[in-house]
């Protein structure tokens, strides 16, 4: 009896501990599919699934609350609306995979603004695993065959930068239950070049955490002991889009041998929407995305704007 009451206070202190230490570094996954939010919905970006691990870096900066170094690895799946074998020859979209590694850092301002900048290295084409990604998916769940991967793109490499930057506006009226944030981003590289801008909101259900300590822009890690945390909101996130180039629709930029591509309709409007939630160490989100119309095929006039989920999962550790 009196054993089992010290393993019983052992394990108490050990689970106390666990639970209001410090969480230095987060690990999780995101996974993006047109199913998550139709049966029917299967196209353009059909799949996507990246796997990440953040941790906080050394800051000597006052006007900096925090910095954070993320890894992380991602394949992205892209698709023509039609996948059936009568509609081999109806392509209003090249197939094609995008398979990257990715180094970053993040930093979240007193004020509440962030930026972020990352580098990615990787591959676009047969040398990404799209085909056998997707085929081995689809096998696994019991959906439909997909027809068509032998019109893919040529492999490209891929060298990628990005950056982004987030301002809170009407910082001065502060609200414990809505704020404001105007958000800018680009792309440079040899598969992504384009900029967007737009406004972004939250509304919770909960009181807010700032900005620096919010899993909005990816920073619930932290020095500070963390007792019970909780976070719950809803977003929304319009924005104007200008693509200067994408190699998943024009190919590659060294070579014009890819069997299928199209010209970019440059300016696009974009909507993210979704629910971010936080227990303790648990992050989880999902997020209802929408892209405009983003190529122009004239031939079959098939191409549109189109939606998908994204499902985020992360965990903290010491």
């Amino acid at each position: 009896m009196m054993e089992s009451k010290k393993s019983f206070f052992l394990l108490l202190i050990f689970l106390t501990a666990f639970g209001f230490a410090q969480k230095k570094t987060e690990i999780g996954f995101i996974t993006d599919n047109d199913l998550y939010t139709s049966s029917k919905n299967d196209m353009y970006y059909t799949n996507g699934l990246e796997i990440f691990y953040r941790f906080l870096s050394k800051n000597n900066n006052e006007k900096i609350n925090k910095k954070i170094t993320e890894f992380r690895i991602g394949q992205y799946i892209y698709n023509p609306r039609f996948i059936n074998e009568e509609a081999v020859t109806i392509n209003d979209r090249p197939f094609t995979g995008y398979l990257f590694a990715e180094a970053g850092r993040s930093f979240f301002y007193q004020s509440e603004s962030v930026f972020k900048i990352d580098f990615q290295l990787g591959f676009m084409g047969p040398n990404a695993f799209g085909k056998e990604m997707q085929e081995s998916f689809h096998h696994i769940i019991g959906y439909k065959k997909v027809y068509g991967w032998e019109n893919q793109l040529h492999n490209a490499l891929a060298v990628q930068t990005h950056v982004m930057y987030s301002k809170k506006i009407f910082s001065r009226r502060h609200h414990d239950y809505v704020d404001f944030h105007y958000q800018s981003e680009a792309n440079l590289g040899t598969i992504f070049t384009g900029v967007s801008t737009g406004f972004l909101a939250r509304f919770g259900f909960k009181k807010l955490l700032p900005v620096y300590d919010s899993n909005l822009h990816d920073a619930s890690v932290s020095l500070e002991t963390q007792y019970t945390i909780r976070e719950f909101y809803f977003y929304a996130m319009p924005s104007v889009n200008y693509q200067f180039y994408d190699a998943t629709i024009q190919g590659s930029m060294f070579n014009d041998t890819s069997p299928l591509t199209f010209d970019l309709e440059p300016l696009r409007f974009n909507a993210e929407a979704g629910l971010k939630y936080r227990y303790n160490n648990f992050n989880i989100s999902y997020s209802f995305l929408y892209r405009g119309r983003e190529l122009k095929d004239p031939v079959h006039n098939t191409n549109t704007g189109y939606f998908y989920g994204s499902i985020r999962l992360g965990f903290l550790l010491k």
